[in-house]
C-alpha cells in the first residue's frame, strides 16, 4: 500500500519532539552500512531528524540521537554494527539522555532484534527499512517515557510517500523507484529483511527527479533491489524514458 506521509501520526510526532526540544540545540548522527538503498534510507533518517530539531554532526560522541543503520546480507556487516553498538554503551552510560536507534536490515531479522534488546541495553528501538518514517515516534516515547521499542514485523507492505531528505550531494542523487526483492535466491536475505517486491507510483518518482533536477541536481540514479521488475502503470523502460 502506498501511503502519504501526511496520512501518518509522522507530523505529529515531529511537532511534539520539537516542542519538547525547545530552543535547545541537539545533535544527530547516522552511520550506514550496507548498498545504496541503505544511503537513500539514511538521507531520510537525517530528514526527519532535522524536522525534529536535530543537526547532523559526523561524530558519533558529539550527538544526542545516534542511528546505526544496519546491513545484513553479510554476517561481517552484522559483526561490526554489533561492534560499533558496543563501542557506544560508555558514551551512554556517560550521558543516559543520549538516544540509540537500530534501522535497517539486521533490524528485520528477529533474532537480532531480540538479541539487541537483551544484550545492547544502551539501544532504545530498533525500526526495519519499511518503518522509517516511524522514527520521529520513537524518539518521542523514549524522551517522554523513557521506553524501549522494538517493533517487528510491522508495516513491512507499504510504501511511505513525502518523507524529507538530507542529501550528501549536491549533485548526485538517489531515488528508490521499488523495494523488496520476490527471487528469493539461495544465498540472499533481502526477500526476508526488506519484504516482497512493491513499485512506487511513476508520477512520484518522476515529480521527485523534476524536482531534483531543477535544485541543480545533474546525475540521479534509480534504486532498487531487482531495478527491471519495476511494475507500476508502466514498466522500467519506460519509467526510464520518461525520466529522461
Amino acid at each position: 500500500m502506498i501511503i502519504d506521509l501526511k496520512e501518518t501520526n509522522t507530523q505529529k510526532y515531529i511537532n511534539a519532539v520539537c516542542e519538547l526540544l525547545g530552543n535547545k540545540e541537539r545533535y544527530c548522527y547516522v552511520y550506514t552500512f550496507g548498498c545504496q538503498q541503505n544511503e537513500a534510507d539514511s538521507e531520510r533518517i537525517r530528514g526527519l531528524a532535522l524536522e525534529m530539531g536535530y543537526k547532523t554532526v559526523d561524530s558519533f560522541d558529539k550527538a544526542d540521537l545516534i542511528i546505526l543503520n544496519t546491513c545484513a546480507i553479510r554476517e561481517l556487516a552484522e559483526m561490526k554494527a554489533l561492534s560499533m553498538l558496543g563501542r557506544f554503551k560508555a558514551y551512554k552510560e556517560s550521558r543516559p539522555e543520549v538516544i540509540i536507534g537500530v534501522c535497517g536490515c539486521m533490524a528485520s531479522e528477529e533474532n537480532m532484534t531480540d538479541m539487541i534488546k537483551k544484550s545492547f541495553r544502551q539501544v532504545s528501538f530498533t525500526l526495519e527499512p519499511a518503518m522509517l518514517y516511524r522514527v520521529p515516534e520513537m524518539v518521542y516515547s523514549v524522551l517522554t517515557e523513557q521506553r524501549r521499542s522494538f517493533l517487528f514485523g510491522e508495516d513491512r507492505g507499504d510504501i511511505v510517500e513525502g518523507l524529507p531528505a538530507v542529501r550528501t550531494s549536491r549533485h548526485k542523487a538517489w531515488v528508490s523507484i521499488m523495494y523488496g526483492c520476490n527471487n528469493f535466491c539461495t544465498y540472499c536475505i533481502v526477500p526476508y529483511t526488506r519484504g516482497r517486491e512493491r513499485s512506487r507510483n511513476s508520477a512520484d518518482i518522476i515529480e521527485e527527479c523534476r524536482t531534483l533536477v531543477a535544485e541543480g541536481v545533474s546525475e540521479i540514479t534509480l534504486l532498487g533491489q531487482n531495478v527491471n521488475s519495476y511494475r507500476s502503470d508502466m514498466n522500467f523502460a519506460e519509467l526510464i524514458s520518461n525520466i529522461a
